[in-house]
């Protein structure tokens, strides 16, 4: 190995986990929530632990004889983004 391209390894070293950690970092602020499997990388956004109206809860209940959980738009308003890595394969017969 040349010393060019040992420096190069080196370099491609040490900037991985620093971009990782930043990316982390990003993630955070943005209250954002990472995932990823083999199928999919699913960015999707968290509830805001200082919102005035959901004080970080993510919603509320709403009154009735069947009480629903109402979404705040702290979270709920936010777009996701989803990249599809692998196909899912089909169903050969339904589930049931």
């Amino acid at each position: 190995m040349t010393a060019r391209r040992l420096r190069a390894a080196l370099l491609l070293a040490a900037a991985v986990p620093l971009t990782v950690a930043a990316a982390a970092a990003a993630l955070k602020v943005g209250h954002l929530k990472l995932s990823a499997n083999r199928h999919r990388i699913e960015i999707t956004a968290l509830p805001r632990p200082n919102c005035p109206r959901c004080h970080g809860a993510g919603g509320w209940w709403t009154g009735g004889a069947f009480p629903e959980m109402e979404a705040c738009g702290c979270w709920s308003d936010r777009r996701e983004l989803r990249i599809r890595l692998l196909a899912v394969p089909a169903w050969d017969e339904p589930p049931f």
